[in-house]
């Protein structure tokens, strides 16, 4: 049996594109990835405003494609995307994060999921929960059927799973709109979300940016931690753990990790994983999960004294007060006050002046015009 293996390159705002050309390359992603296939970019937006280490960066997204480009892949054949939660636009947040422009660089065109078709499928894996929360049915983007993916996760926290990465990253892409009804068995469905992709995809992949990393009440009202460090792997759950431990976690603590493990979907065990590239002994980043007001008041609902409520709450037309408050919250309270605070810091860094390098793009049209002729003349 072939020993896990995790690439890590240690990098800076001047070698950044070449270093991430090298972590790929250390972990031979192109023996997983195979040119005469189709791959998904699997991006990440965590919020549809930039903010530090919540989605991934432009550099990330450069990097990454660059790397592709040299390689040979055919641009006609890599299919960057994101999807759309009750709480976030994949264009709006494409444009803020300067992903447009940068994918444009090299010859990419971004795609919505919420713009693709979606099919019904049965999964022959012995799933934990989603068969149970989605009785009618599991939808996925039909595009994602027989393709390769690569995942472009951040390291940071999370309120619902202690830390997020590349399986947490497949929950913004596999899952529609409706996915927080997931949230309150968050860890089995993250191990339900791997079976899925190995059904799904012949080759899966993971890059992680640590340039700019996410310490607290991730996955948006987080404290920018500046780590100068890349990771990838084949293994999402060896990628996820080795991230989880660089962040001060034991990543066996961690459900979904050891879980994942249990039923041999990937490796947790640090000692059990071989480190490529640069070493990372004695690192340890000294994060603590937090949870934000939203996600406290989530779980006050789904797992607290409030469950009772939940379906009235959660699974009815009064939804609507729940993204309404988040956006409140995190869009109208803590994003201009706190966030613009951490912001202002980030940018005055060697990163946060790289990232005013990468240009802003055209602004999308709203939702009705995207994908037709007026969308084509608009970006183009």
């Amino acid at each position: 049996m072939t020993r896990s293996a995790v690439a890590v390159v240690r990098t800076s705002p001047e070698t950044v594109l070449a270093d991430y050309g090298r972590v790929m390359r250390l972990a031979n992603y192109s023996s997983v990835v195979s040119q005469s296939q189709d791959t998904v970019l699997k991006l990440n937006l965590s919020w549809t405003k930039y903010f530090p280490a919540c989605s991934s960066q432009p550099w990330q997204v450069d990097g990454v494609c660059q790397t592709l480009m040299e390689d040979g892949y055919d641009p006609q054949r890599v299919f960057p995307v994101e999807n759309k939660t009750v709480v976030t636009d994949p264009w709006e947040g494409a444009y803020n994060n300067r992903w447009l422009p940068t994918l444009a660089k090299h010859g990419l065109q971004f795609t919505a999921l919420p713009d693709v078709e979606w099919t019904t499928i049965k999964f022959s894996s012995p799933l934990i929960k989603l068969n149970d929360i989605f009785p009618e049915g599991i939808e996925i983007p039909a595009m994602y059927v027989g393709r390769n993916i690569i995942h472009l996760p951040t390291v940071k926290t999370h309120g619902h799973s202690v830390t997020t990465g590349a399986i947490k990253n497949s929950f913004g892409g596999l899952l529609k709109e409706v996915r927080h009804y997931a949230h309150e068995y968050m860890h089995e469905v993250l191990v339900d979300l791997l079976y899925m992709q190995k059904e799904l995809h012949p080759g899966i992949f993971a890059v992680m940016d640590g340039t700019v990393c996410g310490d607290g009440a991730g996955p948006r009202t987080m404290i920018p931690r500046i780590h100068n460090i890349l990771l990838a792997s084949a293994d999402q759950v060896a990628i996820d753990a080795i991230a989880a431990k660089l962040m001060g976690f034991d990543p066996l603590t961690i459900p979904y990790l050891k879980m994942s493990q249990d039923r041999g979907l990937g490796t947790a065990d640090p000692r059990k994983i071989e480190i490529v590239g640069d070493s990372i002994t004695g690192l340890n980043f000294g994060f603590q999960t937090k949870k934000s007001f939203v996600i406290w008041g989530d779980q006050l609902i789904r797992k607290g004294p409030l469950k009772p409520l939940k379906r009235l709450l959660l699974h009815s037309p009064l939804m609507v007060w729940a993204p309404a408050a988040s956006n409140l919250y995190h869009d109208g309270l803590w994003y201009p006050t706190v966030g613009a605070k951490y912001i202002r810091e980030f940018m005055r860094t060697s990163w946060g002046k790289l990232w005013q390098t990468y240009p802003e793009g055209i602004r999308p049209l709203p939702r009705q015009y995207q994908n037709t002729k007026k969308w084509q003349r608009h970006v183009g």
